[in-house]
C-alpha cells in the first residue's frame, strides 16, 4: 500500500521551491481567468439576456453558460494531455494559460445584449467553451508537473501548495469583486466597471505565460526520453485497456474535490446574496475569508499526507468536510454574529481539495500519467460541476440546508472510497511509479 504510506522526507531544494512557486502562481492567474465569471453572474445575467426575462431564469441561464466551461474540459484536457505525454509536460503547461487569457480579454471588450441581441450570450458561450478547454489541460498538467519535480516524501506538501496556488486564483477573483463593489455603485458596475476584472484577467494571463518561460521539463519525462523509450502511441487507449481499475477511485475523488469547491466558492456567495439578502460587498468579503482558509487548509492537508499517507488523510478530510459546511450554513440560517469565522472553518474543512491530487498522481504510470488523470478528472469534473450548481440552486428554495446535506453525502463517498480502495491498494498505485 505504498500510495497510502508516507516516505522518509527530503528537503526541497531552492530549485524545487522556484518551480513550485512559479507553477502555483501561474496556476492562480489562470484559475482567476476562469472563475471571475462566477463572481459577476448576477451582473452578467442582466447584461447578456433580455430584460423582460424573469430574474430566476436569467440567473439560471448565466450559471448554465458558466458550467458550459466545465463541459468543455474533457475535450481540451484529453487533447492537451496526449501531447503532454508525447512532447513534454512544460510545453502544454505553458500553452494552457495562453488559451485561457485570450478569451478572458475578449469577454472584457465584447458587446452586450443591448448592443447585439442574442449574439451576445452566444458569443459569451463560445468564449467560455474555449476557456473550459484550456483549464482542462491546466490542472492535470500542473499536478503531474509538480509531482514529478518534487522529491519523495514531500509530494504531499508540494501538491497541497500547488492546490493552494490554484485556489488563490479564487481569492484573486473574490478580492477583485470586493474592490469593485466598494469603488463603484451597482449602476456603474452594470454600465462599464464589470469589464475591468476580465481585462485584468487578460493581463494576468500574459504574466503567467511569461513566468512559465523559466520552468524546466520534469525529471521523470526527461528520464523517459533518455532511456529512448517510445511514447505510448495512444495514451488514452492504454488507460482504458490496461488501467481500468484506477478509473473508479479517480472519478469518485474528483467528484468529492469538485463538490467542496462548488459549495464553498461557487454556490454559497450567490446564495448569500439571493437567499440571505447580503450585499455584494459583504458577500465577496466573506467569500475571501473562506478562500484564504481554503488555501491554508490545502497546505496543511499536504503536510498531513506526507506524515500519515494519502489514503488516511483522505479519510480524515472527507469526514471533516460536512462538519465545516454545516457550521457555515448554521451561521447563515441562525444569523450568528461572526459569519466570517464560520466561513474560515468551512475553508479549512475543505482540505480534501489538497489531498486528492496526491492520490491521483499515483494511480497511473509515468508514460500515460497526464492522459489518465486528465481523462478521469475532466470528465468527472465536467459532469459533476455542470450539474451540481444547477441542482443546488434549484433545490435551495426547498431548504436552506441543501448544501450541508450535499456535503454530508459527498464526505461519506470520499471516506468510503478511501477505506475501500486504500485497503485494496496492492502497490499498483505505487508512489515509486513517480520515479519511473
Amino acid at each position: 500500500m505504498t500510495a497510502s504510506l508516507p516516505v522518509s522526507p527530503l528537503r526541497l531544494s531552492r530549485s524545487d521551491h522556484k518551480t513550485l512557486g512559479l507553477a502555483a502562481l501561474g496556476g492562480a492567474l489562470e484559475i482567476y481567468d476562469f472563475i471571475i465569471f462566477v463572481f459577476f453572474t448576477l451582473t452578467l445575467s442582466q447584461l447578456f439576456f433580455p430584460p423582460q426575462m424573469p430574474e430566476w431564469l436569467r440567473l439560471l441561464q448565466s450559471f448554465g453558460i458558466f458550467v458550459t466551461g466545465y463541459l468543455a474540459r474533457p475535450l481540451g484536457g484529453i487533447l492537451m494531455a496526449h501531447f503532454a505525454d508525447h512532447l513534454g509536460r512544460k510545453k502544454v503547461f505553458s500553452l494552457s494559460i495562453l488559451m485561457m487569457a485570450l478569451p478572458c480579454l475578449l469577454i472584457g471588450v465584447m458587446p452586450t445584449y443591448a448592443e447585439i441581441g442574442y449574439f451576445a450570450p452566444l458569443l459569451l458561450l463560445a468564449l467560455r467553451i474555449f476557456q473550459g478547454a484550456a483549464v482542462g489541460g491546466e490542472v492535470p498538467s500542473a499536478w503531474v508537473f509538480v509531482a514529478e519535480h518534487a522529491p519523495a516524501g514531500r509530494r504531499g506538501y508540494a501538491l497541497g501548495f500547488l492546490q493552494a496556488g490554484l485556489t488563490f486564483g479564487y481569492l484573486l477573483g473574490a478580492l477583485t469583486a470586493t474592490t469593485l463593489a466598494q469603488l463603484f455603485s451597482p449602476q456603474e458596475i452594470l454600465d462599464y466597471a464589470w469589464r475591468f476584472p476580465f481585462l485584468l484577467g487578460g493581463v494576468f494571463g500574459m504574466i503567467g505565460v511569461w513566468l512559465r518561460r523559466w520552468l524546466s521539463e520534469t525529471p521523470v519525462f526527461l528520464a523517459l526520453r533518455e532511456r529512448r523509450e517510445q511514447p505510448v502511441a495512444f495514451p488514452l487507449r492504454a488507460v482504458l485497456r490496461e488501467h481500468r481499475r484506477a478509473l473508479v477511485p479517480a472519478v469518485l475523488l474528483t467528484c468529492v474535490l469538485t463538490s467542496a469547491v462548488v459549495v464553498l466558492v461557487v454556490i454559497t456567495p450567490t446564495v448569500m446574496q439571493q437567499r440571505f439578502g447580503m450585499t455584494a460587498g459583504h458577500t465577496f468579503a466573506l467569500s475571501s475569508i473562506g478562500i484564504v482558509f481554503l488555501n491554508i487548509g490545502c497546505v496543511l492537508a499536504g503536510l498531513l499526507v506526507d506524515r500519515i499517507g494519502a489514503w488516511r488523510a483522505l479519510t480524515l478530510y472527507s469526514l471533516v468536510l460536512p462538519l465545516g459546511i454545516a457550521g457555515l450554513y448554521a451561521s447563515l440560517i441562525g444569523g450568528w454574529a461572526w459569519p466570517g469565522l464560520a466561513y474560515a472553518v468551512a475553508g479549512l474543512s475543505c482540505g480534501v481539495v489538497g489531498v486528492v491530487p496526491s492520490v491521483m498522481v499515483s494511480l497511473f504510470p509515468a508514460q500515460i500519467r497526464v492522459s489518465g488523470i486528465s481523462f478521469t478528472y475532466n470528465i468527472a469534473y465536467a459532469l459533476w460541476a455542470s450539474v451540481t450548481p444547477l441542482m443546488l440552486i434549484a433545490l435551495m428554495p426547498w431548504s436552506p440546508w441543501v448544501c450541508a446535506g450535499f456535503a454530508l453525502v459527498m464526505g461519506t463517498v470520499g471516506a468510503a472510497a478511501a477505506v475501500y480502495f486504500g485497503a485494496r491498494d496492492d502497490g499498483a498505485f505505487a508512489d515509486e511509479a513517480l520515479q519511473c
